[in-house]
């Protein structure tokens, strides 16, 4: 899991969290059971901004989730392409216009911080269902669709939401 800023909340992590512990326990109560934490803490975190590391650390070892850090300038800044082809560039609206929202079938186009703040931007954009892409954003990179790191996704990313979007729409039948 990776939590590159301090403004995710626990509730988002949890969600992020939330199918695997279902999976593996069958419901909310036995996953906080597993992890040593009270059903009610684990209901109460879902509206707190913040919380206990050793709560979040055991929710998540018991869900199968390990938290790490990384330095957010290092994690991001070698990011992006290189250089935005036009090859590239029909590739992103190719899956813009495809409607696919499989994270594995987005990591495959550019790195998860990339393509995570592509799905914001698409989560914003008419035609586009704003919960699955900001689903599939806070799947591929956590904390991407929070204001400040999608702030900074906008300043150093190669495309351009002005020339991408209609090209995408038009792309999708939605123009």
């Amino acid at each position: 899991m990776n939590t590159s800023t301090s403004s995710t909340s626990p509730g988002l992590l949890l969600e992020q969290m939330k199918a695997s512990a279902i999976q593996q326990f069958g419901n909310l109560g036995a996953w906080a059971r597993a992890a040593g934490v009270p059903k009610e803490t684990l209901s109460r975190l879902k509206s707190q901004a913040s919380c206990d590391l050793r709560t979040l650390a055991a929710l998540a070892a018991a869900a199968g989730y390990v938290i790490t850090m990384a330095q957010a300038a290092a994690a991001e800044t070698g990011d992006f392409p290189s250089a935005l082809t036009r090859e590239l560039e029909m590739r992103l609206l190719d899956l813009a216009a495809s409607g696919n929202t499989d994270s594995a079938a987005w990591r495959q186009h550019g790195s998860a911080f990339f393509m995570g703040g592509l799905a914001v931007m698409l989560a914003g954009a008419r035609g586009y269902d704003r919960e699955h892409y900001l689903r599939l954003a806070e799947t591929l990179h956590t904390g991407v669709s929070t204001p400040e790191v999608f702030g900074r996704w906008l300043q150093m990313t190669p495309l351009r939401a002005a020339r991408f979007l209609p090209m995408a729409r038009k792309r999708r039948g939605l123009a």
